[in-house]
């Protein structure tokens, strides 16, 4: 049996090796270490790979999995839509009762003054779609010239060539000649990297009046709109401070710029509301969305799209010339509907706010304390640690040693999944995680810092 097993799990990394192309991959890496984890079934908070190995998913997938996994429910709803109407587009005056329910649901869930909604396969195309209606509202507007959208570095949102010159991420921009025109960048509220030496009220303001900075620089008849995450997830889980937010909603109000919040992360309990947003009293004019909509069972992303901007693109411009094959997928929306109303009859967000994240908050604090973390931080259900070589003063290890890849492999090994961005290590559990669930991620990610701290010393000759 156990041959078997084995058998089948070297033709699958074999044959995966020969043709898939997995994303954000060095491939030749992969190759070097054997060959990709073959993930086969999952249960819970759980995922099992082919050699029998049971991990505690402390990513939800890629943030998205808020539910768990095996709800027969989404399974049901999603079968159910299948069978009665696989597929239809939203072309040619067309709809459909999930895409119309859908709307209607997330009309009444979001922060106000959202009634209209474009709906997307995934983030990165729902970011795309921002810049369309960005451009289109102004255009409009009888303003062609403020055709700028104003970012900031290492943020994500998303791969696609909108998507990724929205982004900050410098990578990506080098490997693809980015960012396309009309996209400018400031700098992120990473206090731990960049303000160490300040109070984070100072440190806020400060990073947030660069956008008032940037605007005056453009010109303000230039710029069309500001985009940011609530919290900055594939970045490193980047949590600004109280005093951020607010300056940046003031800097678009007194400018009349647009504010758009990619919440592909933050929405839908993630911060322990339905809306990051409101978590930071942001007001924006158009909010991103993905991921946790469906819990990931299949995809789906989209667009919200607030009063102001919906009145002149909507109401009085014209066709809108934009839109995909898969926007409003009936099976994508009905089990985008099964998820959310579990969600709000079970209570799930109300729990985050409530219990998980005061306990998770404590627990993951914990790790602070070990000899090689220099901060542990954590909003809601999401967590990063900072992997440094000495405490006292934030110095981090030599890029060439790769400390936060060795954690990542020592997590995966040790039944954890914990996900590196450089030397920061960041988690996003399921929002169904029990008490129980949080000490074991707690005490493995503790045992895979051991590991790390030992395996460092080996070859930097410092104290494990």
């Amino acid at each position: 049996m156990a041959t078997n097993a084995s058998n089948q799990t070297s033709e699958w990394k074999s044959n995966d090796n020969r043709h898939y192309m997995h994303p954000f991959t060095d491939h030749k890496e992969l190759g070097e270490k054997g060959g990709a984890r073959i993930i086969t079934h999952a249960d819970g908070v759980y995922i099992f790979d082919s050699d029998g190995n049971k991990i505690l998913d402390g990513m939800a997938g890629l943030w998205c999995v808020n539910l768990g996994y095996g709800r027969g429910e989404l399974v049901d709803a999603a079968t159910a839509q299948m069978r009665e109407l696989p597929y239809y587009n939203s072309f040619f005056q067309c709809t459909h009762p999930p895409a119309i329910e859908l709307s209607e649901l997330l009309s009444e869930l979001s922060p106000g003054n959202f009634n209209h909604v474009f709906f997307t396969g995934s983030g990165s195309e729902a970011n795309d779609t921002q810049i369309r209606l960005i451009r289109r509202y102004w255009d409009l507007q009888g303003q062609p010239d403020r055709m700028t959208i104003i970012a900031r570095k290492n943020a994500y949102h998303g791969s696609t060539l909108g998507g990724a010159s929205l982004g900050g991420m410098s990578a990506m921009h080098q490997q693809m000649m980015l960012p396309v025109p009309g996209i400018e960048h400031i700098e992120q509220p990473y206090q731990f990297e960049l303000g160490a030496d300040m109070t984070p009220a100072e440190f806020g303001l400060q990073q947030a009046r660069l956008l008032e900075k940037k605007i005056l620089e453009v010109g303000v008849d230039k710029v069309a709109a500001f985009i940011g995450e609530p919290v900055q997830g594939a970045g490193g889980v980047i949590i600004p401070p109280h005093t951020y937010w607010p300056e940046i909603q003031r800097i678009c109000d007194e400018y009349g710029i647009l504010l758009v919040a990619d919440e592909v992360i933050t929405a839908f309990g993630r911060l322990g509301q339905w809306f990051g947003s409101t978590r930071f009293g942001i007001r924006p004019d158009l909010i991103s969305f993905a991921k946790g909509v469906t819990s990931g069972y299949l995809p789906l992303g989209g667009t919200l799209v607030g009063d102001r901007v919906a009145e002149v693109v909507i109401a009085r411009g014209g066709e809108f010339a934009h839109g995909y094959t898969y926007s409003g997928h009936p099976a994508a929306c009905a089990v985008a509907l099964a998820n959310l109303k579990i969600m709000r009859a079970e209570k799930i967000v109300e729990r985050v706010k409530a219990h998980t994240e005061p306990y998770f908050s404590k627990r993951f604090r914990e790790l602070g304390d070990h000899p090689i973390v220099g901060e542990a931080r954590s909003i809601g259900l999401v967590g990063a640690i900072e992997i440094v070589r000495n405490k006292a003063n934030r110095e981090r290890f030599d890029k060439k040693f790769k400390a936060g890849m060795r954690c990542r492999d020592f997590c995966v090994s040790n039944g954890l999944v914990m996900r590196a961005v450089g030397d920061t290590m960041i988690v996003s559990p399921p929002l169904i995680v029990e008490d129980g669930h949080i000490d074991e991620l707690v005490e493995k990610a503790w045992k895979c810092l051991d590991l790390t701290a030992g395996s460092l010393a080996s070859e930097t000759g410092t104290s494990g």
